[in-house]
């Protein structure tokens, strides 16, 4: 009898464990599809051009109308998926997101893809958060799911790697429309594989400032403009811009003193070494941002390589993403954050400045590897560090508030260093010193950030942490990926 028993008991635990991988499968999924998405379109940026007849200002809308939304979005998908499910949010922004790439495929001008990548940058905001919380639902446990955010984790640096090549074989074959179509079929599999009960969360309470969170999207927004119609010379249109982009920031700041749940927690805000992360934060995705605007032009316009050459020759710069956070990690863990944070600021400024001298010299590719190196690894040390630094400097019980705050400026300087490097690069040929200033304000960008993270009180704590620490960061790092305290109690 015992053993009948054993083995009757064992059997559905291990079809639990099979739907629990399963449904983080699907939840993975979905995260690789949303972050492949800000890095596919890159390789195809010359022949969208040549197919809708785009200008660099039209270029930079395509990409930045994703991360304009997305990030501003971010302050409060959270809250969101508190209040209607996370699993609810999650599906809801899959579905949103497959309909919109299919539509985008089919775009039949510029505007109306802007648009459509604007809806998709929604569509990511709610997936994002809505599936830590959907992780947590899922595993329950800290080891466990500590292992299952470490699976979901490692989908980002394979997105990031993957991307550029992806997109480089898929306009190759059928030009830039293919980007947005192989996202469909993505989302049918990530709404199969997590149809199931495990993933549910309760409804919570959760209160959301909506027109604080308009007022954030629009000044946003309106920067961004005020950048882009400066680069193109339009000086009446980026005055009347700045001028309203003042006036909304103004709104959002009233609004924000006066809310009873607002977007920006002052506690997290004020505390110490946290102005400086953020900032260190937004750097990094600036530079990276910026790089993997201008140099698909660099490369297919003055090396004339073909989008799939484009997307291998990024691979010096990707492929750290896929192993070099999990280094980061323990690096972080002996030694503190502060260190690596700095370390990778270093990198990013040197790889710029290696991009401008290799460019204004008129080198060929093999010039360029050395900044594709230094960028790729300095992105890959600094963002693991600056999650840390988030958790150790966030007050008791802000760590959610804080992480997001984290995602939430990164893409914000996403989508300002796309506008501001293709200001500059637009001053000249792409071919020419435009492109290599560009770059040089990304060296720049890093170096403040780094100066300022170097005087800020960011926490550096050295030596093991004890398994008690080690517990309590998982847990930390759980909130500061997304998940909000609601959706982990419920």
């Amino acid at each position: 009898m015992t053993p009948a028993l054993s083995l009757t008991a064992s059997a559905p635990l291990s079809t639990r464990a099979r739907t629990r991988r399963f449904a983080l499968l699907g939840i993975s999924l979905g995260y690789f599809m949303v972050l492949l998405d800000m890095t596919v379109l890159s390789v195809a940026e010359p022949d969208l051009a040549r197919s809708l007849g785009s200008s660099m200002a039209g270029l930079q809308w395509a990409v930045a109308g994703y991360t304009v939304v997305f990030g501003a979005l971010l302050l409060s998908a959270g809250a969101v998926a508190d209040r209607i499910g996370a699993h609810r949010a999650f599906r809801a922004g899959i579905v949103t997101f497959g309909l919109c790439s299919l539509l985008s495929a089919f775009a039949p001008e510029l505007l109306t893809l802007v648009g459509l990548r604007a809806l998709l940058g929604a569509a990511a905001a709610a997936c994002v958060p809505a599936s830590m919380a959907m992780i947590s639902r899922l595993y329950p446990e800290p080891a466990p799911r500590a292992r299952a955010l470490a699976a979901w984790a490692a989908t980002s640096g394979a997105a990031l790697a993957a991307g550029p090549v992806i997109g480089g074989l898929l306009v190759d074959l059928a030009g830039w429309r293919a980007i947005f179509v192989v996202n469909v079929p993505l989302a049918v599999v990530t709404l199969a594989l997590t149809a199931g009960h495990g993933v549910r969360v309760p409804r919570g309470d959760r209160v959301i400032d909506w027109p604080a969170q308009v007022a954030a999207c629009v000044t946003l927004g309106l920067l961004t403009d005020a950048l882009i119609a400066l680069g193109s010379g339009s000086m009446a249109h980026a005055a009347g811009a700045t001028a309203a982009a003042l006036a909304t920031g103004g709104a959002f700041g009233w609004l924000e003193r006066r809310a009873t749940a607002p977007v920006l927690v002052p506690e997290v805000l004020r505390a110490r070494g946290m102005p400086a992360v953020l900032g260190a934060g937004a750097a990094v995705n600036f530079t990276m941002a910026a790089a993997l605007f201008v140099l698909p032009l660099l490369f297919q316009q003055t090396l004339r390589l073909t989008p799939m050459e484009t997307g291998v020759a990024f691979l010096p710069m990707t492929l750290p993403f896929a192993f070099n956070p999990l280094l980061t990690g323990r690096l972080v863990a002996r030694a503190g954050p502060r260190w690596p944070i700095l370390a990778g600021l270093a990198l990013l400024a040197v790889g710029g400045l290696v991009f401008a001298v290799a460019i204004l010299s008129g080198a060929s590719y093999p010039a360029l590897v050395g900044g594709l190196v230094c960028t790729g690894f300095g992105v890959s040390l600094a963002l693991p560090a600056l999650v840390t630094a988030v958790v150790t400097s966030a007050p008791p019980g802000g760590a959610g508030a804080a992480g997001g705050l984290l995602n939430a400026v990164r893409q914000i300087g996403a989508t300002i260093g796309v506008a501001a490097v293709g200001a500059f690069a637009a001053v000249g040929k792409v071919d020419g010193s435009g492109t290599a200033y560009a770059l040089l304000v990304c060296a720049g960008v890093c170096v403040a950030a780094a100066v300022v993270v170097g005087r800020a009180g960011v926490d550096q704590r050295s030596g093991r942490w004890s398994l008690s620490r080690a517990e309590s960061a998982g847990d930390d790092v759980h909130e500061a990926c997304g998940a909000s305290e609601g959706a982990r109690e419920g």
